[in-house]
């Protein structure tokens, strides 16, 4: 481990401290005015955050998009002015008026920061330890990017190459999440990510020795990172000078992540809250606040005081990103012209666009012939993979179940890995069994931009990972969770695996959009409908959740209609429709076999596939009641989980084919008869129901 700093050239003025002084000041008052939020942590780490966005990020605060830039993830998002304070200086679009509307509606300053809301944030932090795997998915997917466009290419001299920087706190440490992600980042050895930590002793209930006892530090030393201790200056304030010679020594360590423990005190130099849990999430008090400004020098009687000579200086920042980016340019400029291939294809990524051709790929199966939905999904992705080569992922250690291997012979290892497959750029993640890491990995691969990610897993563990996903939703990003296993014909594994509830839960998740195909040809036409909706052409991404087969199911005459979510799979004979059968995934050829023997009896009976609710909400309506004809109240709605999704469609007169318990262990099939999934019952409750409608 690395502790004694190294001389370098860091200038560093008085005006550079009275900038950071200023930074502590201006988080005092914003929490002080609003009277809530966290300014212990904002104070301590100004230096950090100074540093890292004054003297050391590449980056253009007049373009926040521009594709060279250094990320910048503040995954202690609580101490969301952190960042705020340094959007400001450096000029990224935030004035004073938006610090002073800190946490007020419609301010540009959220409580946490919010990608998409305020310029110069890359992702959306908050729940702690999602921001440390945002930024291990970015660091990911630069390397999987440089293979894309410029793979030849030494290190550190492509226009590709960049540094991700993330700032954790010891909450983002202790959540489990950060250990997955630190982990899978240590074994890629992903030698453009730096993580500093700010190791300043303080949770919500106190000193972490009410919680945390182990060595932060040897614990990333056994995840394979390159570690550094930065000790403080003898008045307990962060050192900028030690601080910016670490991150010069991590950045020269290309095979490792690099952890930089910086020790600190929360609210520095407030007299009083200093070193206290209350500063850690609560204002200082005026009192406090002045007696703060009066240590730094400020007039305790002004607020959100910031000098010109100040914000002259730290606005130097555009310039200095004028002139990074201009070499930057000549660099790209340089590649283009020596790569014209790839430059046309980094153009057509970069639009959002997809080849010429890619659809005419995907496969059409056999009717008739009994497929599971998670072999189908398999064979659309390898036949994607061959002409979308922005495409790529894999699973959580659950490939040959999941069915998410795009390429067999091209996993993506470091160099160094012994498997044969291995390749710094390769297109097969192995997440490993870190579901949770997993999704934000994926989030922090979407934010990245410039490839398309998805990620597989069982169904049931999406509970595991459920935050993150909740995240992608809230970010709008266009990531896909392949979920296999969707339900009870899963069989022996029994109810710890079966998902119940899963199906109903992930729907009430709004902007996640789930798509359980009935066959192979909804699970082609699903992943079909996917790739465009992650366009640009469609504005912000949406996320997509596919619930897919263990077991295999009949597969049915290929319909694009599927690509609306709900759709007339068969329609009744003999006259209108005397009842609708609404069903998805597995449980639609039960709703088929059903139709069939209700149509023997004279019932004329529609079957409606419903892979995604979600997709058949944003159709007109009348589109939607071409599917679902308002004048039928003779409803039936099948699917194994429980009912609550289907209550709204199925009316009062319906009824529910629905799993209201946990499953069991046995044969799938013993199971959907046990559990009243059969034709029969489906036959049986649309008597019912129609009864009910003639009432």
């Amino acid at each position: 481990m690395s502790t004694k700093p190294t001389i370098t050239d860091l200038e560093w003025t008085e005006l550079d401290q009275r900038a950071v002084d200023t930074a502590r000041v201006l988080a005092a008052d914003a929490v002080q005015k609003v009277g809530n939020g966290h300014p212990g942590t904002a104070m301590s780490l100004a230096p950090a955050a100074y540093t890292l966005f004054q003297k050391v990020m590449r980056h253009d605060p007049a373009d926040a998009d521009w594709v060279g830039r250094d990320r910048f993830v503040l995954s202690a998002g609580h101490s969301s002015l952190t960042l705020y304070t340094q959007l400001y200086l450096a000029g990224f679009g935030l004035e004073l008026d938006d610090l002073k509307s800190f946490r007020t509606w419609g301010s540009k300053t959220p409580g946490h920061p919010e990608y998409g809301h305020t310029t110069g944030v890359e992702t959306t932090t908050g729940p702690l330890g999602q921001g440390v795997a945002n930024a291990v998915g970015m660091a990911m997917a630069a390397r999987y990017e440089r293979g894309l466009f410029d793979p030849e290419a030494p290190a550190g001299e492509s226009p590709f190459d960049h540094f991700v920087y993330c700032v954790a706190g010891d909450g983002c440490l202790q959540e489990g999440i950060s250990a997955e992600a630190s982990s899978l980042a240590g074994h890629q050895k992903l030698g453009n990510l730096i993580l500093l930590w700010d190791d300043n002793h303080i949770s919500i209930e106190g000193d972490t020795e009410t919680a945390v006892s182990e060595d932060t530090v040897k614990r990333y030393e056994a995840y394979g990172w390159h570690v550094q201790r930065v000790a403080p200056k003898p008045d307990g304030d962060l050192d900028p000078h030690a601080l910016y010679d670490a991150i010069e020594a991590a950045k020269q360590v290309t095979d490792r992540p690099s952890f930089i423990a910086m020790r600190s005190i929360i609210a520095w130099p407030a007299p009083n809250a200093q070193n206290t849990e209350a500063a850690h999430g609560s204002a200082l008090g005026d009192d406090e606040v002045a007696a703060t400004k009066r240590v730094l020098g400020f007039d305790p009687e002004q607020t959100f005081e910031v000098s010109d000579e100040v914000i002259g200086h730290t606005r130097g920042a555009l310039e200095k990103g004028r002139a990074a980016r201009a070499v930057w340019e000549k660099a790209y400029q340089q590649w283009r012209d020596n790569n014209p291939e790839r430059a046309a294809e980094y153009d057509r990524i970069a639009k959002g666009e997809l080849p010429q051709g890619w659809e005419e790929k995907i496969p059409v199966f056999e009717t008739g012939k009994g497929v599971a939905t998670r072999a189908a999904s398999g064979k659309v992705l390898q036949a994607l993979g061959a002409v979308v080569p922005e495409l790529w992922g894999g699973s959580a250690d659950l490939a040959g179940s999941n069915n998410t291997t795009i390429d067999k012979t091209s996993s993506f290892l470091p160099e160094g890995n012994p498997l044969p497959e291995a390749d710094p750029y390769g297109r097969t993640i192995h997440f490993g069994i870190r579901e949770h890491s997993m999704g934000a990995e994926m989030n922090g691969i979407a934010l990245h931009g410039n490839t398309r990610i998805y990620g597989g897993t069982f169904l049931v563990f999406s509970d595991y990972m459920r935050n993150a996903v909740r995240l992608s939703a809230l970010m709008h990003l266009p990531v896909t969770y392949v979920w296999t296993h969707d339900s009870i014909g899963l069989g022996e594994d029994g109810p710890t695996h079966q998902p119940v509830e899963h199906l109903a839960s992930l729907r009430a998740i709004p902007g996640l959009n789930i798509v359980r195909p009935a066959d192979a040809n909804e699970t082609a036409v699903a992943w079909r409908e996917i790739l465009r909706r992650w366009t640009k052409e469609f504005g912000k991404g949406q996320p997509h959740g596919l619930a897919l087969t263990r077991q295999g199911v009949p597969t049915y005459e290929a319909n694009d209609d599927a690509a609306k979510g709900g759709y007339v799979l068969f329609d009744a004979e003999g006259g209108d429709a005397e009842v609708v059968l609404i069903a998805t995934g597995s449980e639609v050829h039960l709703a088929v076999e059903a139709r069939e023997r209700l149509q023997a009896d004279g019932v004329p009976t529609r079957v409606v596939s419903m892979p995604c609710v979600e997709w058949f909400e944003q159709q007109d309506q009348g589109y939607r009641d071409s599917v679902l004809p308002p004048s039928v109240k003779a409803r039936v709605a099948v699917e194994a989980g429980i009912g609550l999704t289907w209550h709204r469609y199925v009316g009062d007169a319906g009824r529910i084919v629905s799993l209201e318990h946990f499953g069991a262990s046995a044969d799938g099939k013993v199971l959907f008869q046990e559990f009243g999934f059969t034709a029969e019952n489906v036959v049986e409750k649309a008597r019912e129901s129609i009864a009910a409608a003639q009432r």
